[in-house]
């Protein structure tokens, strides 16, 4: 049988991290700082959510198409979001968006959304992970999300190893890949930024797969079967978007959610035969109630985190 690779890529926000307060009382934090105090935290979150609507319709992708640029983006938006909410007569202080700018380029601001564990544990060589009554031979872990390009800093401020490597950078094809050996918790980043194309567009996932067969070609492996799976928070873009280019999705969502009856639960796959080889079945979509669970059901038995805490030391 030729070697099977697992094709595992995440959504960012909301499904690796999320905030650590809602957006809107840590941007009123830090007006605070600033000298602009008495906005309330419920008009300024309807300020944002309007603000930021206008602008991604205005100029969609972060503004990279019209050349605005990602910090000039946010800026508009943090100022759209105060000025409808403070006295016209004052000016917003000057220091204001480049400090909430720098807040929401680290972990200042975020908190991861699942246990970090889980990427170290995926990319251990000893733990074959079942899937479609076989195992698998290599696993490559990515990130596909919409967004601007702070996501590496982000996760990289969590603690995670982050491998330089971008999909569609504009620097070149692939910059500085990849250190050869060097144990990476996400392999490669996909943003829409770099790439010029959203989620669920399939050209975003297709750049993916590229990346991905760069990572495994720095690390002279070889490919064989891939495996894709694609985990994600939202049904429209996340489940949608994998599915039409041809990956099997996870959607996490701890209630129910108003999706497609095509998306299942792992429940349904008692002999945990759900994912196979790209094009030898049609993909398919499970919901999850959190990426714990579905770890859980990668690598079998809960246990599985003492005794990898235990044996390997992963912190």
């Amino acid at each position: 049988m030729p070697p099977r690779t697992l094709l595992l890529c995440f959504d960012a926000f909301g499904t690796i991290f999320r905030p650590k307060q809602p957006i809107a009382a840590q941007y009123n934090a830090v007006a605070r700082q600033c000298g602009l105090a008495g906005v309330d935290d419920g008009e300024l979150h309807a300020a944002f959510k309007a603000a930021f609507l206008h602008q991604a319709r205005t100029y969609p992708n972060y503004g990279k198409a019209t050349g605005m640029g990602a910090h000039k983006w946010w800026t508009d938006v943090i100022h759209g979001a105060f000025q409808p909410v403070v006295d016209e007569a004052r000016p917003l202080p000057a220091d204001l968006a480049p400090r909430l700018l720098r807040r929401f380029a680290t972990a200042e601001a975020y908190d991861f959304a699942l246990d970090p564990r889980l990427f170290r544990l995926l990319k251990r060589a000893a733990l074959r992970l079942p899937l479609d009554g076989s195992v698998v031979d290599d696993v490559v872990v990515g990130v596909i999300t919409n967004s601007d390009d702070r996501v590496p800093g982000i996760l990289s401020s969590l603690g995670l190893a982050v491998s330089p490597l971008r999909a569609g950078a504009a620097s070149a094809a692939y910059p500085a890949a990849a250190v050869p050996g060097r144990p990476y918790d996400i392999d490669f980043h996909c943003m829409s930024y770099d790439v010029g194309f959203e989620k669920p567009d399939r050209r975003i996932f297709e750049a993916a797969e590229a990346a991905a067969a760069h990572v495994l070609a720095t690390q002279q492996h070889i490919p064989g079967d891939w495996i894709k799976v694609y985990v994600g928070d939202e049904y429209k873009r996340d489940v949608v978007g994998a599915l039409g280019a041809g990956w099997n999705s996870v959607l996490v969502a701890d209630q129910e959610c108003q999706c497609s009856e095509d998306v299942r639960t792992l429940g349904e796959f008692p002999d945990r035969q759900v994912f196979s080889p790209h094009g030898t079945a049609p993909p398919v979509s499970v919901r999850v109630p959190d990426v714990d669970t579905l770890l859980a059901w990668l690598v079998g038995p809960a246990r599985i985190w003492d005794e990898v805490d235990c044996q390997n030391n992963i912190p």
